[in-house]
């Protein structure tokens, strides 16, 4: 039975508790662990590097394992209306009649004879480029589950030919569509032949998009109903994926690109997840269709709207966390720890996901480029790194030892977008470390900056609580000025609001969060506490803010201010003037943010639970709901994860080569997670998961805001580390 948390937040002077021996503020101290500025990387990181040293309450601690199932940790997202998104229905919508008799018309287009339309373009093109349009259509209507690859017709200056090549194509072979591209030389251009799949943009002359510009090729899409929107929005249902490389899978089914969709935040990859998608000019039916080949993943909930999702709409997202095997000193331990996350929250740190779950820190890298360090940076990300699979180290030892990158590339797996985005870079323009840096896609390449404002954040958040406690605001905090101006800046985009979806290439640090926090406006609306608000008590701890380093920022004129500026310094950054022109990689060129330093778990509720059996689920998923009323095809029964989450079995022989290639949608950093810490044991031992003793567990359930991490309310309650490898050691 649910218990339900308090909604107000009961001040207590003596509620906060900080690592002391990790850390001290002291600027002796400070001097003694500067980001070490050379490529060899420490092979693991703890929550105490990254500034994660002090907790809200004084409770102590428990037992409890983190995700050991994949449904222990379920993820709804929350709508820019509040509304919490779940999978209720896996079937399309009934479609117009004549929505479907087009599709039809289609269908029956690829299984008739082209002979005749092949003569009739023998008498417009040459000989090579009949021969290849021949080909294009056997395959086609082979059925070949090949990827079909547009042809591109011979050079033709003519542009009068070229528009009766085009409107050949659409007169005589609708399932076909043309562009024209650029030709050999200056004078000519040629025509790009590929088959209408709705958006479906590849090869050739493709121009990377600016925000707001659209991915995908209407001309695909011709005869779309006027009646409907142009985007299909689906509630997207994923275990053990995380948002791209689920997207990927779906994408290469349907033959389309993976930017064609849009989303407004990532989900956790070791999780179950469901979250909204939009897809341009895709018919439900298609995808709905879909859901007896996919393993680990359920769409349905279609509609069609006339906007997509960008990154950052969206409210916060819904958590259901069970903790197993909670062992504590008795159930009152449990009870009062679990009040006091609903009462008191936590401290807003950014979990240790934000810094990669690899052995290379993504805020090492960040400090690399923004002193401007473009071979060391370069070294970093490409050299040899602890805990990565055979086949990645081999590669990376080939080039380091050879150079050779033709033969590197050859080795080194597709999924490493951002080392092959630098090799082909260094192929074209050796040497040129800073373009080969630029060639990492932009989400990805930003997120290594982003981690060490991140970095800087988190440490000075723990000053905060260390030097002035979790119990009322003092001179010189920052807040968001109360009244209608302030409320407007509750509405905003994000803090990657730059980041385009074509870019997200790498999502799994982004795990359980979309990447927005507080936003900036005009500076008038921050305002630092003064002895007069003390006394009138408009502000209280709730409203504590800290600013991400930016040029249009300000900072606490306590003692809080001084931790961002000494890290800084020791690691030769300067947070207020520029030592290189690369504004991308320069805090002093972006513009900065703001983050709430406290952060309550909205509709808190908890339980207790006993189970005997660690393979139930003791939470009900949205899939699991859909089967009480509805067979469904579901999910291979799930295993406990065990620290083997990256080696998910497959179910059926015809979709290995998908679930490989779908591999190439996430980064190494996955796979490497084991290299996190291993903090020793403080508490009683571990039961054994399959054991028939009864055991404890503890069920959560609460929303969080877009950017706050559920792993550090978890933290709260624990007093333990949250990391991977951590949780690993448990089961």
């Amino acid at each position: 039975m649910w218990r339900y948390g308090v909604s107000v937040l009961k001040p207590n002077n003596s509620y906060f508790h900080c690592e002391r021996n990790y850390f001290s503020f002291s600027k002796s101290n400070l001097k003694k662990t500067p980001i070490k500025k050379f490529s060899t990387i420490m092979t693991t990181i703890t929550e105490s590097d990254v500034g994660i040293l002090c907790s809200i309450s004084n409770l102590p601690g428990f037992r409890g394992i983190l995700k050991q199932r994949y449904s222990d940790f379920i993820v709804n997202e929350v709508d820019n209306e509040g509304n919490v998104v779940h999978l209720t229905s896996l079937d399309a919508p009934p479609e117009t009649q004549a929505f479907e008799e087009g599709e039809t018309k289609t269908s029956d287009q690829l299984n008739k004879s082209y002979a005749s339309e092949i003569e009739k373009f023998r008498s417009l093109a040459c000989e090579t480029d009949v021969d290849s349009l021949e080909a294009l259509i056997n395959q086609i209507t082979s059925g070949s589950e090949e990827d079909i690859s547009p042809i591109v017709l011979s050079p033709d200056s003519d542009k009068l030919h070229r528009t009766a090549m085009h409107n050949f194509f659409k007169e005589n072979l609708r399932f076909l569509v043309t562009d024209t591209v650029d030709g050999p030389d200056s004078s000519s251009k040629c025509i790009r032949v590929r088959l209408n799949s709705g958006n479906n943009n590849r090869g050739g002359n493709y121009k990377k998009r600016k925000r707001g510009d659209k991915p995908y090729d209407s001309r695909g899409s011709s005869h779309w109903p006027e009646h409907l929107g142009k985007f299909l929005r689906f509630h997207l249902f994923k275990e053990n994926k995380d948002t791209q490389e689920a997207l990927g899978l779906i994408g290469k089914m349907l033959g389309i690109q993976t930017r064609s969709f849009g989303f407004a935040g990532t989900k956790d990859k070791r999780s179950v997840s469901t979250q909204r998608v939009t897809v341009f000019k895709q018919h439900a039916s298609r995808l709905a269709a879909l859901n007896e080949r996919l393993i680990g993943i359920k769409v349905g909930d279609f509609c069609y709207v006339k906007d997509d999702l960008l990154l950052g709409q969206l409210l916060g997202n819904r958590f259901t966390i069970t903790l197993r095997g909670v062992v504590a000193d008795s159930e009152d331990t449990i009870k009062a720890s679990a009040e006091s996350l609903g009462r008191h929250g936590f401290i807003n740190y950014f979990g240790l996901q934000r810094f990669g779950s690899g052995s290379i820190p993504t805020h090492h890298i960040g400090a690399t480029l923004l002193r401007g360090e473009w071979k060391a940076a370069a070294s970093i990300i490409l050299d040899p790194r602890d805990g990565e699979r055979n086949i990645i180290s081999k590669a990376r030892e080939y080039y380091k030892e050879t150079g050779d990158i033709d033969g590197t590339l050859r080795q080194l797996p597709r999924h490493l977008v951002a080392e092959r985005a630098m090799l082909q870079c260094l192929k074209k323009c050796p040497g040129n470390y800073l373009q080969a840096l630029k060639a990492i896609p932009r989400t990805l390449r930003m997120m290594y900056v982003h981690s060490y404002q991140s970095y800087l954040w988190n440490h000075a958040a723990s000053m905060r609580v260390q030097k002035y406690g979790s119990n009322e605001v003092v001179l010189g905090d920052l807040v968001y000025i109360k009244g209608d101006d302030a409320e407007k800046t509750e509405v905003v985009p994000a803090e990657h609001e730059d980041d385009s979806f074509e870019d997200a290439d790498d999502c799994s640090q982004l795990d359980e969060i979309s990447g927005k926090d507080l936003p900036l406006k005009k500076n008038n609306l921050v305002k630092v506490i003064t002895a007069a608000d003390i006394s009138a008590g408009n502000y209280t701890i709730e409203d504590v803010i800290l600013p991400m380093p930016g040029s249009r920022i300000i900072y606490p004129t306590n003692e809080v201010a001084d931790v961002y500026h000494d890290m800084a310094k020791k690691d030769g950054i300067s947070l207020t003037e520029g030592v290189h022109g690369v504004k991308e990689f320069s805090i002093t060129s972006m513009t900065g943010s703001y983050r709430r330093v406290f952060q309550k778990p909205m509709d808190f509720q908890w339980e207790l639970l006993s189970y005997t059996d660690g393979n139930i689920s003791l939470s009900e998923t949205d899939l699991d709901k859909i089967a009480k009323t509805k067979p469904v095809n579901l999910i291979k029964e799930e295993h406990p994860t065990n620290g083997t989450e990256s080696e998910e079995p497959i179910d059926h022989p015809d979709q290995l080569e998908s679930f490989n290639d779908d591999k190439k949608f996430s980064t190494d950093n996955d796979e490497v997670e084991v290299s996190r810490e291993v903090e020793p044991l403080q508490v009683h031992s571990a039961p054994d998961s399959n054991s028939q003793e009864p055991q404890k567990a503890l069920k959560l359930a609460f929303t969080l805001p877009a950017s706050c991490y559920a792993t550090m309310a978890i933290r709260e309650l624990l007093k333990t580390s949250t990391s991977v490898a951590f949780h690993k050691t448990l089961n």
